[in-house]
């Protein structure tokens, strides 16, 4: 990111780990370091179950942190409570995943957008409370008249963008994406994408983007981390890591995207992961990678890899390099 780009949040050897009965650990978040910067978005990407949507909600306070810390502003955030909590979530909002389960059916729009208002104290006239609700109606692409209906009278673009209206009626400066379009269809993606881009454009708004669809992350992110079973594998600006990945497993990734032509998708060459996903409970030292890497080396089964930056700020964590 350029110099006069100021960091807004700043992530430092974060974990998050579960307790499970008679097992273990379950490390779901491992050691992770990412700076944000103010005005991007920033790409978190990976698998299923690689641990994104848990780093992201550890950082916005749903989950406790285990240890590590988590600043934002240079302030420290990691284990907030308090009128110190309610300063973070005052600027900092979340767009969740199921677009249906994160509103409540019994409330109608207006309620579900207000509700934030209430909590923070904004706009404290009925009047006042209700022109800013229909504002931001408008501002994601809804009616005024919808305020006075129940989720379940909307499709599932819809009531994303409901969840987008009411991320943003407490004026935050911060928003977590986890996954915002992976319920939709193809057809409306695109169109809670280009809002997102719109509404940051506008408000000047910093996006932490969680996604596994790697295609729609290169559109809309300035940078991209990819994340494997709790650690970070590589980090670089969405162009330089498109066109140059490194470590074996973005290279799989990338390589499993696929091209609308039909001729260059039958010539393009898919790099298959063979081999068993490890567990992420009670994991050992060494890359988490090894048992599905081809370059594998006996090093890579005693020894963790860090993220090292290999110029142009792009950073990888592999023993190859």
């Amino acid at each position: 990111m350029p110099e006069t780009k100021s960091k807004l949040l700043q992530v430092e050897h974060l974990k998050k780990y579960f307790t499970i009965r008679k097992k273990g650990r379950l490390m779901a978040v491992d050691d992770v370091s990412f700076d944000i910067y103010r005005g991007e978005t920033f790409g978190l990407v990976g698998e299923s179950g690689c641990g994104k949507t848990t780093c992201g909600r550890t950082i916005i306070g749903l989950y406790p942190a285990t240890s590590g810390s988590i600043r934002y502003e240079g302030k420290d955030i990691t284990h907030l409570t308090g009128p110190q909590a309610h300063w973070f979530k005052k600027r900092a909002q979340m767009i969740f995943q199921d677009p249906y389960a994160s509103l409540n059916p019994r409330m109608t729009v207006g309620d579900i957008i207000a509700e934030g208002m209430e909590n923070f104290g904004l706009y404290p006239g009925v009047k006042q409370r209700q022109q800013r609700i229909q504002e931001l109606l408008g501002l994601v692409g809804l009616n005024k008249e919808h305020a006075n209906r129940f989720p379940h009278e909307f499709s599932g673009g819809q009531r994303q963008r409901i969840g987008i209206a009411r991320a943003l009626a407490v004026d935050p400066e911060f928003i977590i994406c986890d996954e915002p379009i992976s319920a939709l269809d193809v057809s409306i993606q695109a169109q809670v994408v280009n809002l997102l881009i719109k509404l940051q454009q506008e408000l000047g708004l910093t996006y932490l983007f969680i996604a596994h669809d790697l295609s729609m992350v290169k559109h809309i992110s300035d940078r991209v981390a990819v994340m494997y079973m709790g650690h970070l594998v590589e980090l670089a600006a969405s162009e330089e890591l498109y066109s140059h990945p490194l470590h074996p497993y973005t290279q799989a990734l990338l390589s499993a995207i696929p091209i609308p032509d039909p001729q260059i998708e039958r010539q393009k060459e898919v790099l298959p992961l063979e081999g068993e996903v490890g567990s992420p409970i009670n994991c050992q030292p060494g890359c988490r990678f090894a048992s599905r890497c081809p370059h594998a080396m006996e090093r890579c089964h005693q020894e963790t890899p860090v993220l090292k930056d290999l110029g142009q700020a792009h950073l990888v964590a592999c023993h190859l390099f």
